[in-house]
């Protein structure tokens, strides 16, 4: 069985934005025929394309277990030229869904999914309401790390752990949330959707020889003291690693991320993904007190 498996939409995985507009400006079955009509010319890589690659790498180093699966809205017929741009771009990538316009999200589980990455809201809040770890990516072209480390970059509150401490400073201020935090400083915080991806990334991480040091985490938040102590807490009390812990005290995380050299970075907050995007690749966790819609509210 693998020991890390992530799912990954085509759009995520190339940049389709071309034959995306003709299906938005002249319908699916402009788009179909587009497709076929283009299917032996490379797609070029997307926003998770060095993040996949990557994290493929390990495999042939490690033998680590990893494995990415392709979910697709598209049919398997046009799919086609995704599946020659895999070839072409040699992504050890075998297996697929094609849903045929439909959401692919169902089929998350049954792959035995850790993560899902999308450009599709929609399909990321499906995967989020079902206990999947899932983000949608923000979309600035390209960029890849070219540090050596596979490193991935999370925020805490309604990403790693759960949103209970956010919703304090949400409803009642910042000097309520450091007060409630130094008083809840032992007592270690729920998990939130990426606790589960966290924790087969820690399990990975154990796997490879020490002196490889091949994936590196790290834990980017807005939180400073006295707020650290309880994230300090809990972590240890799950017995996961996180190699580096940045508190930032409201700070700006961008050059921070940039310094790290991030191949993935997960916030739940709209405005720290937008900022972050220009930089390294961004995945949008539309999840918590943060991104409660309004329907949700009433």
């Amino acid at each position: 069985m693998p020991r890390l498996v992530i799912a990954i939409s085509s759009r995520a995985l190339f940049d389709m934005s071309e034959s995306h507009q003709v299906f938005e400006q002249q319908g699916l079955d402009a788009y179909a025929a587009y497709q076929i009509e283009h299917e032996d010319e490379p797609l070029a890589p997307g926003e998770a394309f060095g993040f996949v690659r990557k994290l493929l790498g390990l495999n042939a180093q490690f033998d680590a277990g990893v494995e990415v699966v392709l979910l697709s809205r598209n049919s398997a017929d046009t799919g086609l030229r995704v599946f020659n741009s895999i070839e072409h771009h040699n992504l050890p990538i075998t297996r697929a869904a094609f849903c045929g316009g439909e959401s692919p999200w169902r089929y998350i589980t049954a792959f035995g999914c850790h993560l899902f990455l999308s450009t599709e809201s929609d399909d990321v809040r499906a995967a989020l309401d079902n206990g999947v770890a899932a983000a949608t990516l923000v979309s600035h072209g390209t960029t890849e790390s070219k540090h050596p480390q596979l490193r991935i970059a999370f925020d805490g509150d309604a990403v790693l752990f759960s949103d209970e401490a956010e919703r304090v400073y949400k409803s009642e201020g910042l000097a309520a949330f450091a007060q409630s935090e130094r008083a809840s400083a032992k007592e270690p915080l729920s998990g939130g959707p990426f606790r589960g991806f966290l924790r087969a990334l820690h399990e990975l991480q154990q796997t490879v020889p020490a002196t490889a040091s091949v994936i590196r985490t790290a834990l980017v938040t807005a939180r400073s003291a006295p707020a650290h102590e309880r994230v300090i807490r809990t972590l240890r009390a799950w017995n996961v690693r996180i190699d580096e812990s940045i508190f930032l005290g409201g700070m700006d995380k961008s050059a921070f991320l940039q310094a790290y050299q991030a191949d993935v970075f997960f916030d739940d907050q709209a405005v720290h993904c937008e900022a972050a995007s220009a930089h390294v690749t961004t995945g949008h966790v539309p999840h918590g007190v943060a991104n409660q819609r309004q329907d949700d509210a009433s």
